[in-house]
C-alpha cells in the first residue's frame, strides 16, 4: 500500500501567513502540521508516499526532503492548479500503479493515527473506505448519507441542504477501482474534479464503499481558529523539559518544554507551553496553550493561547491572545498620540468627559 498526501492549494483562509509559506507547514506545537500526517502514515506501516504539490512545491520539498527522517520514501507529483481531490488522484495514476493507497490531506489533523483503519482495509479490501465525523454545520464539507445498515448510499459536496451531519474527514482509503471513477466524472460547478463524485460513481456502479465514524478529534487546520485549537490539543500532551536557561527570578508552572538555547529571564510561564530553541523571554508572561518557535524574542509583554512563528519579536505589548504571529514579525506598542476631544456644543449644554 502507498500513500498520497495532498499538499497543494493556496491556503486562502490562512492569509497573510500563506502568502509566504505553505499552509501545511504552519506549525502546531512548533512542528509543521504536515509532519503529523507523515508520522501517522509511517506508523501505519506504509513506506512509499507521493506528495501532490502546487505553487509551494519548493517549500514543501525543503521541509520534507526525501522523507527519510520519517522512515519514508517520498516522491513529488506536480499539480498545475488546485483542480480538486479527484484531479490529484488522476495525475498520480502512474505513481500509484495498481496498488491500494491511503489519501491524506496534508492540512488535516486526526488524533489517534490511522493504524487500525489501514489494517482493517488491508484485511477487508473494499473499493473505498471513508472516515466520517459529526459536525455542527455540514454545509462546509463533503457529506455522507448512510442507509439503515450503515453503508454509504450517497455523497454530496458542500450541500445547501445536507441530508446528514456526517462530514468526510480528510483521510480516504482506495483500491485501484478509484482510477476508473476519477476518469469517468466531469468537473463540478466549481470547476473541480470532486472526490465525492468519484466515490458516488463507485456507489452507483455497485462497488463496495464502507465508512468509519470517528469519535476522536479531527480538524481541518485551514483557518486560524482551528489552528489554535489543534495547537491547544497537542500542547495538552507536552512533557515538561528544560534544556535551556531559566534564571532565579522566573517562575515555570505546569507542562512547559524549553528547548536548547532558549533563555527565560524574570518571567512567568504557565503551561502547557513550548518555547523553541534560541528564543529569549524577558520580563514577560507566557500563558497556557502558547507555542513560541525558534529564535523569537518576547520582552515586557503578555502572550497567551497563541502561536508565534520563527524569528518573531514582541516587545512592550500587554495582552496578546488567540493570535497567530508570522515569521520575523515585529510587534511593538503604537506611538503615543496626544488625546484630544473635538466638540461642537450648543448653548447651555452639559458635557461630561472622562479625564
Amino acid at each position: 500500500m502507498k500513500a498520497l498526501v495532498l499538499a497543494g492549494g493556496a491556503g486562502t483562509r490562512l492569509r497573510p501567513i500563506t502568502h509566504t509559506s505553505a499552509k501545511q507547514l504552519v506549525p502546531v506545537a512548533n512542528k509543521p502540521v504536515l509532519f503529523y500526517g507523515m508520522e501517522a502514515i509511517a506508523a501505519a506501516g506504509i513506506k512509499e508516499v507521493g506528495i501532490v504539490v502546487g505553487d509551494t512545491m519548493e517549500k514543501i520539498q525543503e521541509a520534507v526532503g526525501d522523507g527519510s527522517k520519517f522512515g519514508l520514501d517520498v516522491s513529488y507529483i506536480a499539480q498545475e492548479a488546485p483542480l480538486g481531490l479527484a484531479h490529484a488522484v488522476r495525475i498520480s495514476r502512474d505513481y500509484l500503479g495498481d496498488e491500494d493507497f491511503v489519501m491524506y490531506l496534508g492540512d488535516n489533523f486526526v488524533v489517534g493515527g490511522i493504524n487500525e483503519l489501514v489494517a482493517d482495509f488491508r484485511t477487508a479490501r473494499p473499493d473505498a473506505h471513508l472516515l466520517l465525523t459529526r459536525v455542527a454545520d455540514p454545509r462546509a464539507f463533503g457529506v455522507a448519507e448512510l442507509d439503515a445498515a450503515g453503508r454509504v448510499r450517497g455523497l454530496e459536496e458542500k450541500p445547501d441542504h445536507p441530508k446528514s451531519d456526517l462530514a468526510l474527514v480528510g483521510v480516504y482509503l482506495f483500491s485501484p477501482a478509484i482510477h476508473e471513477a476519477v476518469r469517468a466524472i466531469r468537473p463540478s460547478w466549481r470547476g473541480e474534479l470532486e472526490i465525492t463524485h468519484a466515490v458516488q460513481w463507485l456507489i452507483d456502479e455497485g462497488r463496495d464503499v464502507r465508512s468509519t465514524l470517528i469519535s476522536g478529534f479531527w480538524k481541518d487546520t485551514g483557518n486560524v481558529t482551528d489552528m489554535l485549537e489543534v495547537n491547544r490539543l497537542v500542547l495538552e500532551t507536552v512533557e515538561p523539559r528544560c534544556d535551556g536557561l531559566v534564571d532565579g527570578a522566573s517562575e515555570i508552572i505546569g507542562r512547559v518544554r524549553i528547548e536548547e538555547g532558549a533563555t527565560i529571564r524574570g518571567s512567568r510561564v504557565v503551561g502547557p507551553v513550548v518555547i523553541g530553541a534560541g528564543s529569549v523571554v524577558t520580563d514577560s508572561y507566557v500563558g497556557p496553550f502558547t507555542s513560541i518557535a525558534d529564535g523569537c524574542r518576547i520582552e515586557d509583554s503578555e502572550v497567551e493561547f497563541s502561536i508565534v512563528l520563527r524569528g518573531a519579536s514582541i516587545s512592550g505589548v500587554r495582552r496578546i491572545e488567540a493570535s497567530l504571529i508570522g515569521r520575523h514579525v515585529k510587534v511593538t506598542p503604537a506611538p503615543h498620540v496626544p488625546h484630544a476631544h473635538r466638540l461642537v456644543l450648543g448653548d447651555h449644554s452639559l458635557a461630561q468627559i472622562s479625564s
